[in-house]
């Protein structure tokens, strides 16, 4: 006797070697042995082999039509059996019924499983949803199918061009194009990015990063609408100074200018002069709204996108040969540099010179102070700010001899890069930075003592933070500190100055005490500033591997961090080197570079050999 029963969801057959009425010992054709409960068997049969019953009754359920099978089992639950008889139209051989309810338990949509051998055919309207959906996963199942076969041959589908942000940057991985690409991957054995590379979807390797950022923090793109304009600033008493800015060739948001006077006294008026947009902006503007979503200029190397309109900077930027609206402090110097006393003005300046670093640092640099021969227009004012800065330096406490650090200036020109450097603590940088601590100081000073509440950078245990609250910078030495020196580029000083404004003006502040805009300005300023410095430092990561290639780099000096991390020569790269013996920080070693992925932005690394301190 053998018998075909259900077991584990799927149908089986057996010989039956021991039955005791509620349970029975089979073997299967493979001779394995197993216990079949009574109530899962189905049908008894006898003279047909295990192996062929099987095959035949598979054959049997493939030729009947689950629809045909449909329309004969009418509405009300049946028993396998019972179908049998009005589908076949006689009592049904054991492998008809086999393969009957083989057919039945394959097709779920057309029949539900009430039991033993009993099904109920499912209502038409379900059905036929049933089948709809079907239809459409196979419709879906073809699509994947042919995008993958098209990203396998390097053939980037069309229809996927407007998901192409999507896809790459915050894909559902549920849909038939990420499937897609996801197969193809798997049988290119390329990251997604890779193949999308490779099939011409990607114009370059800078977009991709590019378009990350953007797709995170600019969705609308990074134009401005032509409405947003900025107000003039009102009328404005033009002071008698003339002032000069310093800055990098590339800077067009111009913030800062410096003019020194002498007064009738003896003494030096020193002037530290703040573009003024805030004039422009008022708060809760439409032009406002926009700068409080972007919060800060991004930069990066070969572009920027502005906080401000370019129009709005051209109104307010601190421009040679223009009177530009100004926020000054006026520091009264004796000719010992100390400070006699301080004031603040709302203005016009006269700007009567954008001085550039390059250019300037030929002539006002530390051989040219040791020589007393300070050779340009601005020589006397420039070396009386000098003396200034490093006085007020050393009554911070900070005058000690400075670590020599480097800047890198990146500079792209037609896709090729150029990274130039240039060394921390020149002159000039310590005039710019010493006049920048001492308004941003003393205006942070002056509104807490007049109780209007601000954007403060405090600083404890190597720790910056802002905060409405002042405290105290331990690290520039300052009891508080606040951003008001580069209102075109940062929002918090767009904010502090329309404090400052009120303070000047004797009005009522922009921000009351207490005002829960200021806590949600400083919130959303630090995640934005935060995001973009890091989208900054992986961009300059990516050009330095750009210049890598472009220079064609294969062995290169560098010098030893800690452990296996090394910077490489003439660019601001840090690379793992796990190749490298144990070296000591400032060790000078030279490596080998390959392998440089400019999606993934990593390098291969390998040791070589030491180098001389000096071969650098």
């Amino acid at each position: 006797m053998n018998v075909f029963f259900e077991e584990d969801g799927a149908f089986k057959a057996g010989t039956v070697l021991a039955d005791n009425n509620t349970s029975l010992q089979v073997e299967n054709q493979h001779g394995k042995r197993t216990k079949v409960k009574e109530a899962a068997v189905l049908i008894r049969f006898d003279h047909i082999p295990l192996s062929q019953f099987m095959v035949d009754a598979q054959r049997t359920s493939e030729e009947i039509d689950p629809a045909f099978l449909w329309e004969c089992s009418g509405e009300a639950e049946f028993a396998f059996d019972q179908l049998g008889k009005e589908y076949f139209g006689r009592e049904p051989k054991p492998v008809e019924s086999a393969g009957l309810l083989m057919r039945l338990h394959a097709t779920p949509t057309h029949f539900y499983k009430k039991g033993k051998g009993r099904y109920k055919a499912a209502p038409a309207d379900a059905l036929k949803a049933a089948l709809a959906s079907i239809e459409r996963k196979k419709k879906l199942a073809e699509l994947q199918e042919r995008y993958a076969e098209q990203l396998v041959r390097f053939e980037f589908p069309e229809e996927l061009r407007p998901l192409l942000p999507q896809l790459l940057y915050r894909p559902d991985k549920g849909t038939v194009e990420f499937k897609a690409l996801e197969q193809a991957a798997a049988q290119t054995h390329l990251t997604i990015p890779k193949l999308l590379e490779q099939s011409g979807a990607l114009p370059s390797s800078r977009d991709y990063h590019f378009g990350r950022f953007l797709f995170e923090y600019f969705p609308r793109g990074t134009g401005f609408d032509p409405a947003l304009t900025a107000a003039e600033p009102g009328h404005l008493e033009l002071s008698p100074v003339e002032a000069f800015s310093i800055d990098d060739v590339t800077t067009t948001e111009i913030d800062d200018a410096f003019s020194v006077t002498r007064l009738a006294n003896g003494n030096w008026q020193v002037g530290v002069h703040i573009a003024a947009p805030a004039l422009g902006v008022p708060c809760d503007s439409p032009l406002d709204r926009e700068a409080a979503k972007r919060l800060s200029t991004v930069y990066f190397p070969g572009d920027k996108i502005t906080m401000l309109p370019e129009t709005a900077i051209a109104q307010y930027t601190l421009s040679e040969g223009h009177d530009c609206p100004a926020l000054s402090m006026y520091v009264e110097v004796t000719p010992e540099l100390d400070i006699a006393g301080l004031r603040s003005a709302v203005e016009r300046v006269r700007i009567a010179a954008n001085l550039r670093h390059d250019s300037l640092e030929t002539q006002f640099n530390e051989q040219q102070l040791a020589a007393g021969q300070v050779e340009h227009r601005f020589g006397e004012q420039l070396v009386l700010l000098w003396q200034l800065a490093a006085k007020l330096e050393r009554q911070r406490g900070k005058d000690e001899p400075a670590i020599a650090r480097a800047d890198y200036n990146f500079y792209v020109d037609d896709d090729r890069i150029s990274i130039v450097e240039r060394r921390r603590g020149s002159p000039i940088d310590k005039v710019v930075s010493e006049m920048m601590i001492l308004v941003n100081t003393e205006w942070g000073r002056q509104l807490a003592e007049n109780e209007i509440p601000a954007l403060y950078r405090a600083q404890a245990s190597g720790k910056v933070k802002m905060s409405t609250v002042p405290a105290p910078h331990q690290g520039l030495g300052v009891p508080q500190y606040i951003w008001a020196s580069s209102p075109l580029r940062r929002y918090a000083d767009l904010v502090n100055q329309r404090q400052l404004l009120s303070l000047v003006r004797n009005e009522p502040p922009a921000y009351p005490l207490r005002d829960e805009r200021l806590l949600v300005i400083l919130r959303d300023f630090e995640l934005a500033y935060d995001a973009y410095a890091e989208f900054q430092r992986g961009m300059e990561r990516y050009w330095c591997l750009r210049w890598l290639i472009q220079e064609g780099v294969s062995l290169t000096g560098a010098e030893v961090l800690r452990e296996e991390l090394v910077r490489i020569d003439r660019i601001p790269l840090v690379a793992r080197v796990p190749s490298m013996p144990a070296s000591a920080p400032a060790t000078r070693v030279e490596v080998a570079v390959s392998n440089i992925d400019l999606l993934e932005l990593t390098l291969h690394c390998e040791f070589k050999r030491p180098l001389e301190a000096q071969s650098r």
